[in-house]
């Protein structure tokens, strides 16, 4: 899954795909650079972010929506907001990756369901601006398996379809850097689920505080944690530098078949 932030502070590129026209092209290179999946967000999710209004979302993600009309790949909307979701299903998109995992409410999963969409479901604790300061959790992965049962419950009384649902531990969302390590060994366990796992891990700042390194400078830290998050049992890895995590995605995959087989 290749990532296009639409955004003016997305921690990585923010900025640099505001203009629809530069988004575009980029959504076409991440097409040719390998990706299965195009995921499309108007809203900073990083934390300590703060909310975009409704219009302003639809403002940046709309005019990208309709100049991919002849895209080839699924296209996903990373959105918090039911009317977002909604105007992006309208125009293609065939994924709703809810950072949020239902926790506002059952509006994402509502349009999720009305056109028989796919949706990700994501753990977050607390809000973008305020999720790094909550009281560490006292075991993460009860917290999530116990989150992901209720998010599932959520989604499947608004109509969605098991067939539909993909989990996302959230890495980095409201989590220390120890517990995003946790997450990542703990895949196998969460996939327990019968369901498939999404994982972003892609320059995030638990990356840069095992490293030392600034944004701009994980991109071999996000490749350990890519290849890792597949062979403990990731289905989809969510990332900005395509052309090279597809590289570490196949051979990744190739271990994990050929472990298989043992």
């Amino acid at each position: 899954m290749g990532v296009l932030n639409v955004t003016p502070d997305s921690f990585f590129d923010g900025g640099r795909f505001l203009d629809p026209a530069a988004a575009i092209a980029r959504a076409w290179a991440i097409a040719e650079e390998g990706a299965d999946i195009l995921d499309i967000g108007g809203e900073s999710t990083r934390p300590g972010s703060e909310t975009v209004s409704t219009a302003e979302e639809l403002e940046r993600v709309l005019p990208v929506l309709e100049g991919l009309e002849s895209y080839p790949l699924p296209i996903s909307i990373d959105t918090r907001k039911p009317e977002v979701a909604r105007a992006a299903l309208e125009r293609g998109a065939a994924l709703v990756n809810d950072v949020s995992g239902l926790r506002p409410g059952p509006g994402l999963a509502d349009e999720a369901a009305r056109v028989g969409a796919a949706l990700v479901l994501a753990h977050s604790r607390g809000e973008p601006a305020t999720m790094q300061t909550l009281p560490c959790s006292p075991d993460i992965i009860r917290e999530i398996e116990a989150w992901a049962e209720e998010a599932v419950a959520r989604a499947r009384s608004s109509g969605v379809s098991s067939e539909k649902l993909i989990l996302d531990p959230g890495i980095g969302f409201g989590k220390t850097s120890d517990q995003n390590l946790e997450a990542l060994r703990n895949l196998g366990r969460l996939a327990r689920s019968g369901f498939p796992l999404l994982v972003g891990t892609s320059r995030k700042s638990f990356i840069g505080k095992i490293l030392d390194r600034p944004s701009e400078g994980r991109i071999w830290g996000t490749a350990a944690t890519v290849a890792a998050a597949i062979l403990f049992g990731a289905h989809i890895v969510r990332v900005h530098d395509v052309r090279e995590m597809a590289d570490v995605a196949r051979l990744s995959d190739a271990i994990a078949a050929a472990r298989s087989r043992e």
